[in-house]
Order: structure tokens, then sequence, then C-alpha cells
């Protein structure tokens, strides 16, 4: 005790000495300055206050229903700028009794002349004044008209996603001018290098044929005739309703955005006119598998100096489930597992050269130039396939290889396999979502669908529960279904339809054999 005692007489523990402002170094001019420690509070200097994590209500997505039936969603995001759409539950499915096509000129005419604005100069200029940048994307189940701007600029934003969305000129002379945008789209979409657009068409054509998601994105070339102010106000005066919208928004207030959504979308009449819909199409997908072939001459896709090869392209999908289902999330990790990708793609584990298709397929086929796994999901129905190209000789092979991979799903699932593929989904959606954009699409597509929105913590949780049962018992059930194939380039060695159906149904998903008496 004394000897403790003797110590804290020494100084070693006083408060001035620990503080260092008991010895007295001086300045090279010969004035003393107090040496002062990192962890003692300066003298005459304000408390600090540190950030602190804030309790997870602050980041929950909040939704308000107006008298009209419209929902406003919002998502706080730190941040000047924020992100401020509207979604509507309209698309290219909905297109059955009307001309194939509309929703591809809505896009296009997005953001044109409008009963407030002369032309899209003056739009664009009124969000130059607020940093801002717009765009419009339409999809087989949803058209999305967006805004990023500074957050400050939120009424001007808001006011103006209204005049787009309800009060379009759509004069002549801009129909025209689209017309001729979507005639180049659709040559450019057949010249391009890179098929996947189209064979997407074509694999959900097959998939659907002649009902909903399986009705064609892209306007018919005959049909860029034919579709006029009056065809588009029609379909808008249907599916254009605030009961089918979503106004959502990340980065600013939720009672803000309430308070500019009732200012502007409440009780405003559309230049359609506000009659009693009729005609909405409320038809669920109805999965009928079959095939798509297009014969192509592909050997002049890409000339140069380094040319691509002639290439046949297949597509082999089966139907998956809805992302309102429970196994959803077992899909989209089975997808993830798959993986794939092109033959010169490059990088380690996290690009995905652990994937199925990348040790099964590419690794040990040289001569394949892609295998890569999709999965579409929709409201009502989902698409699992598998896109391959290789030369046209070797066809038969491919398909054969990709047939025995759907099979292959059903068995074994490795705990390493299953882990990584869970660790690399979660990744991904932790990664997506750091982008405002992408938040905001992901608020906006769920409360359009839900009327709510599964945090990403949730969705991880769910993502962490999927067992290798769960992946062998959504496969199963998947190859139950008769497969959707598209295939594009020279077909002359394609198996038939009938043919990869047995091979789907067999055990070790081999196609039968073909005897030939001359070869």
């Amino acid at each position: 005790m004394a000897a403790a005692m003797a110590w804290l007489r020494r100084g070693a523990w006083s408060p001035a000495r620990r503080c260092g402002l008991a010895a007295g170094r001086s300045y090279s001019g010969g004035g003393a300055y107090p040496s002062v420690s990192l962890t003692c509070p300066l003298p005459g200097v304000p408390k600090a206050v540190f950030a602190a994590a804030e309790g997870r209500e602050r980041f929950e997505t909040r939704v308000t229903v107006l008298e009209n039936g419209l929902r406003v969603a919002s998502q706080k995001k730190f941040g000047q700028f924020c992100t401020v759409g509207l979604l509507i539950n309209s698309g290219s499915r909905h297109e059955a009794k009307y001309l194939s096509g509309i929703s591809h000129f809505l896009e296009k005419l997005a953001f044109s002349s409008t009963a407030r604005f002369g032309s899209k100069d003056e739009i664009l200029l009124t969000l130059e004044k607020h940093g801002g940048i717009c765009d419009c994307q339409a999809s087989r189940d949803t058209i999305m008209y967006a805004v990023s701007a500074d957050a400050k600029g939120l009424d001007t934003v808001v006011s103006l996603l209204a005049d787009v969305a309800l009060q379009p000129r759509l004069s002549d002379e801009e129909i025209e001018m689209t017309r001729t945008a979507i005639r180049f789209e659709l040559e450019d979409l057949n010249m391009r290098p890179d098929p996947e657009p189209l064979l997407t068409e074509m694999i959900h054509a097959a998939a659907y044929r002649d009902n909903t998601v399986g009705l064609n994105r892209f306007c018919p070339v005959e049909n860029t005739d034919k579709i006029d102010r009056e065809v588009l106000h029609s379909y808008m005066r249907n599916y254009y309703t605030p009961d089918r919208m979503v106004l959502a928004g990340v980065g600013i207030e939720h009672e803000q955005l309430v308070e500019c959504a009732r200012r502007h979308l409440l009780g405003v009449e559309p230049v359609w006119g506000s009659g009693q819909t009729k005609d909405v199409d409320r038809s669920v997908a109805q999965y009928t598998g079959g095939i798509v072939k297009v014969e192509k001459d592909m050997s002049d896709v890409s000339l140069g100096p380094t040319p691509i090869p002639e290439l046949t392209h297949i597509m082999i999908g089966l139907e998956s489930c809805s992302f309102l289902e429970e196994d959803f999330i077992p899909f989209a990790v089975l997808n993830m597992m798959m993986g794939g990708g092109g033959s010169f793609s490059a990088g380690g584990p996290g690009k995905g050269m652990f994937t199925r298709l990348y040790l099964n397929v590419l690794n040990r086929h040289h001569w394949m130039y892609n295998a890569t796994s999709y999965h579409h999901s929709y409201e009502d129905t989902g698409l699992l396939c598998i896109h391959a190209s290789a030369d046209p000789k070797q066809v038969r092979e491919m398909v054969e290889i990709i047939t025995r991979e759907f099979i292959l799903m059903a068995g074994a699932v490795g705990e390493v396999e299953l882990e990584r593929a869970k660790t690399q989904l979660k990744s991904m959606l932790m990664m997506n979502l750091e982008s405002r954009p992408v938040i905001f699409e992901d608020v906006g597509r769920q409360v359009l669908a839900t009327n709510t929105r599964k945090l990403p913590h949730e969705l991880c949780a769910l993502i962490s529960q999927v067992k290798s049962a769960d992946i062998k018992r959504v496969v199963t059930k998947m190859l139950h279904k008769k497969p959707a194939v598209a295939a594009l380039g020279d077909l002359t060695d394609l198996p038939t339809y009938e043919h990869i159906q047995t091979a789907l149904s067999s055990k070790d998903g081999r196609l039968p054999r073909m005897y030939r008496l001359f070869r």
C-alpha cells in the first residue's frame, strides 16, 4: 500500500501527467509549450459529437397511399442528390388487346414536349438548374420515368414527372421521329455481334407463346406506321391510372414527397381524359414451352482485323417461379451457383470463375465461346435459362452439354459451392444497393408489386437459410416442365425439340443416339 502511495506521489497516475500537461518542453525560440495528448479533450474546444449507428427504423421504406390510389414510397439516404420517379404497372405484357409495340413507343416518347414544356430541350434545361438527368425504361411489366437531381429541386422534379406522364403532347413530329428511331433500333438489333437481347425475346416467345410476358417487347416493323396518338391515348387511358402507379423517392424526406405528390398528382386531369377504364388485361402468364428458331448467316456479324468467328447461339429455359413465391430465393442462389460467362472473362472467385458453368463447361470444352445462366422473374411466373454459343458444327454436342448441366442441378450440391453462391449473391445484392438509382428501382418495383418492401438484411437472412435440399426440391419441380428453346444462326445440326425434351427427362441428360447410313 505504501509503495502504491509513493508511486502516485511521484506522479505516475496524476491526470496532469497522463494528459501531458506537466512536461515543459520549449519552442526553438525558447518559448515553452505544453505536451498535449490526443486522448484528452483540448482546452477551449467544444466537445465532439460522434456519429452513431441509428435504429433500423430510420432505414425502413415508408409508404403512403393517397386518396386516388397512388402509392408514395420513400427511402432515406445520405447525400445532396435524390432519385425520384414514377413506376407504372404497364408494359408489353398488357398489349394483347392492342397493337404490339406501344410500350416501346412510350419509352422513346418520354420526356418530350408536354402541356407546360414546349420541347425536350426545355425539360432538360429545367433539370439542369438542379443538376438533374432523366431517363425512361419500359420492360415487360413496368414503365419507369426517373429523375436524379439536387434534393432542393424536389417540387420541380415531381411537377415535371407528373407533366411528362399525364400531359404529354405526342405531336405528329415527335411520333414520326420515334418511328424512325425504332426502325433504326430494330435494324441495329439484328446486326449486333451480341445476340443476347434477341435471344431473350425469342426464349420468352417460346416459353409463353402469344401471351403476357411472351409478347414482343420491341415494336414489330409492320406496326411502326400504325401506332399514332389515338392508339397511345387509348392505351394510356386504361393503364396510366393512379392505382397502377408508385411515386418512389430515395434521398428525400417522406413528408415532403407526399406533399409534392398531393400538389401535382392528386386530382390532375390527364390529357386523354378521365373516362372509365376498360379492357384492362389481368391475364396470368401461361407457360407453354416450345421452340423458336431463326436461321441466320452469322459469318459477317463482326468483320475487321479481329473478326468474331461464326457462332450458333442456343438458349434453353425451364419455368421457375414468380418473385412473390418463397422458392424465388433458392432459384436466385441456384442461378448464382450456375453462373458462367464468356470464354474470355477474366477475374477470380468474385467474377464467378468457380461457378458450375465455368468449371464443368468452359474449362473442359475449349471450343465453347459462352455458357451463361439467366433468371427472369415476374409477378406470376419465372424462367431459368442457359445461353450457350459455339461453332455451328458442334451444336449437337453443345446442346447435350447444357441438358446434362440441367440434370446435374438436381444432383448433389457441395457445401462449399452452396456457401460460395450464397455469399456471392449477398455480396452482389449489397454492392448493387449502394447505388441510389438501384435503391430507387428496388423500392418502386417492390411497392408496385406488394405494397411493401423487404429490406436488404431480410433478404440476406433468407439467402442464408437456403439449404442444398431446397435447391434439389426446386430443380426437381422445374425439370417436370416442358423446355423452352431459342436457336439463332446456322441450325443444320440442331437436335429436334423432341430430342431436347427427351434429354431433359432422362437420368443423364444425354440426347437420343442418331444412326446414319451415310456420313
